[in-house]
């Protein structure tokens, strides 16, 4: 059995993951997908094809800010980090995420599945 959940409900998951993650330690993009997978043990999988948008919306509206940093070992990484904005954010989407289970809950009985 497959354990990744449909990609079209983690979508609007994405930014709560990202931004939970970054408040946690600046990252680069690989790393936040890796890492977003080994935590949901392979439930959520992104794409860089999809995370990198992201990242990219992130940025230009506040939340994230970039900075590239020398690898000696290969490429330059472009390490994504939590803004003041980001951190603010954080808190407010958590609780709009906790009120949306909860209803998807007392609506389809999730416990009691």
């Amino acid at each position: 059995m497959d354990k990744r959940i449909d990609s079209n409900l983690t979508r609007g998951s994405a930014e709560l993951a990202i931004l939970a993650l970054l408040n946690e330690q600046p990252l680069y993009g690989f790393e936040i997908a890796k890492r977003i997978e080994e935590r949901t043990a392979g439930a959520l999988h992104f794409t860089m094809a999809s995370l990198y948008p992201m990242l990219y919306d992130l940025e230009q509206r506040g939340r994230v800010k970039a900075r590239w940093e020398t690898n000696p070992a290969g490429r330059d990484r472009r390490y994504y980090s939590l803004t003041p904005a980001g951190k603010k954010e954080l808190a407010p989407l958590r609780r709009e995420w906790k009120r949306f289970f909860h209803a998807l809950d007392d609506l389809a009985g999730l416990n009691h599945a």
